[in-house]
């Protein structure tokens, strides 16, 4: 006869079936909230698309002789931190294709199609269609295909309320038209063209500043120097330049766009050997934000300039009658500076 056991209690509830959705992750929402995300995107396509929602995007390229594309990735930091902290999404979504897409610029090319990934703990379907209206807007600005992405739900690696938006983008130039500096020569001539803020660096120092982790209300603040609240100022979106400088482009010696590493990590990228560039930064009035930060901060001139745009978004490098036109054709543009015959090991000096 088999012994049998008795179990030890009886009254014992049985164990609760666990699931994907108990863990953390929903994919009944997920499918939701990317249905959502394939209408906002339809609205940016165009001819040249001919599969939005499989495995795969797919994108027709055609039109050019010798074509060379153009990629860059890049997120948008702890600006994210900011629109978390004041609930406004739309705007990051916008930073994040104009960033790219000023990045592929440097290289002259036009930008083709766009694609996001979005990470968080748990998908919050009111942000994340913030999130991608304000991507839709910025791909319909620019011209370009928003042609898909990813939204992944991430818990126990993203802490609640917290997400990150990633971008990438791909960009065509003719081979004969890419600028990649090597046309820039003693004698050229720097042309600045303002930005819209802080753009996306440097929100990791801001934040300290303005102490906006331990005092969130430091956003509501009004400050009547920049006649708007501090929340409105740093969440200004980056801006965007390939349509403004597109015609200018075949023109041009050099471009640089003005991100993390400030003027000197930035400009020395596109100069070829043999030159250096000279930049007078009293050519341009500093906006009241960056002064703001100094100021409050007690932070030196010099990091200021390592680490933030301080008021120019990208830097045109071309001869003196080019620049010249520049300058006459865009109202916040000016000539902050020159180049000239490296002597030693000088790459970028700021007068």
């Amino acid at each position: 006869m088999k012994h049998m056991t008795q179990d030890p209690n009886p009254n014992k509830k049985p164990a609760e079936a666990m699931s994907y959705s108990s863990s953390g992750v929903d994919i009944d929402k997920a499918d939701s909230v990317k249905a959502k995300i394939l209408s906002a995107l339809e609205s940016t396509l165009d001819s040249r698309t001919m599969g939005v929602g499989s495995f795969g995007s797919l994108f027709h390229f055609a039109g050019y002789k010798d074509p060379v594309l153009v990629s860059s990735c890049d997120g948008v930091g702890t600006k994210l931190k900011i629109a978390a902290l004041m609930d406004r999404h739309t705007t990051v979504g916008r930073d994040i294709v104009n960033h790219c897409v000023n990045d592929i610029l440097c290289s002259g090319a036009m930008p083709l199609f766009f694609m996001d990934y979005i990470a968080s703990a748990h998908l919050d379907q009111s942000q994340i269609a913030d999130i991608v209206t304000g991507l839709a807007d910025a791909c319909l600005e620019n011209g370009i295909a928003l042609i898909g992405g990813e939204t992944a739900e991430m818990p126990g690696i993203y802490v609640q309320g917290v997400y990150d938006l990633v971008g990438f983008v791909v960009g065509v130039v003719e081979r004969s038209d890419v600028l990649d500096g090597s046309r820039i020569a003693e004698g050229d001539v720097l042309v600045g063209v303002a930005s819209s803020g802080l753009h996306t660096n440097g929100y990791s120092l801001a934040r300290k500043v303005f102490n906006i982790d331990n005092d969130p209300s430091q956003l509501e603040k009004w400050i009547p120097e920049l006649g708007r609240t501090l929340g409105d100022a740093l969440l200004e979106p980056h801006r965007p330049y390939h349509r403004l400088l597109q015609p200018w482009l075949q023109s041009m010696h050099g471009l640089a766009h003005i991100t993390g590493g400030g003027f000197e990590g930035n400009v020395q990228r596109v100069l070829p050997d043999g030159v250096y560039a000279r930049i007078d930064r009293s050519a341009w009035d500093t906006p009241v934000l960056f002064k703001m930060i100094k100021e409050t901060g007690n932070v030196d001139a010099e990091e200021m300039y390592r680490v933030f745009n301080m008021g120019i978004g990208i830097v045109a490098i071309a001869s003196k009658e080019t620049a010249t036109d520049l300058v006459d054709a865009i109202p916040d543009a000016c000539i902050i500076g020159t180049i000239s015959r490296q002597t030693g090991a000088e790459r970028v000096i700021l007068i």
